[in-house]
């Protein structure tokens, strides 16, 4: 399916894009918080892509790891949700930290 084929790119370049703003980054609670949002963009793409196998084959063995996948991904999205949820405060309070200090 083309619309799978797309987001599973789209969400590969979130994944990249936030993995190399992580590198960059040099405030330790900032770095948590973009690596939360890497964390949705990963899980994403590996959800998506054990669903565009259940559409691609009909087989047994791919309903099996299409599921797995689908459950690690959606896992990895729950996780980073909730880590987004609690650092976003913190990574608020150090940037205003930091800019006070400058």
């Amino acid at each position: 399916m083309p619309v799978f084929a797309a987001l599973i790119i789209v969400s590969l370049a979130f994944y990249v894009f936030f993995k190399i703003k992580f590198f960059r980054t040099k405030r330790p609670i900032e770095k948590k918080w973009v690596s939360s949002k890497s964390s949705i963009a990963l899980g994403t793409f590996v959800s998506l892509f054990g669903l565009n196998q259940l559409f691609m084959f009909k087989t047994i063995l791919t309903y099996i790891i299409a599921s797995i996948f689908i459950i690690i991904g959606t896992a990895s999205i729950w996780a980073g949700i909730k880590a987004y949820k609690f650092f976003l405060p913190l990574a608020i309070d150090e940037a205003e930290q930091m800019d006070n200090q400058a």
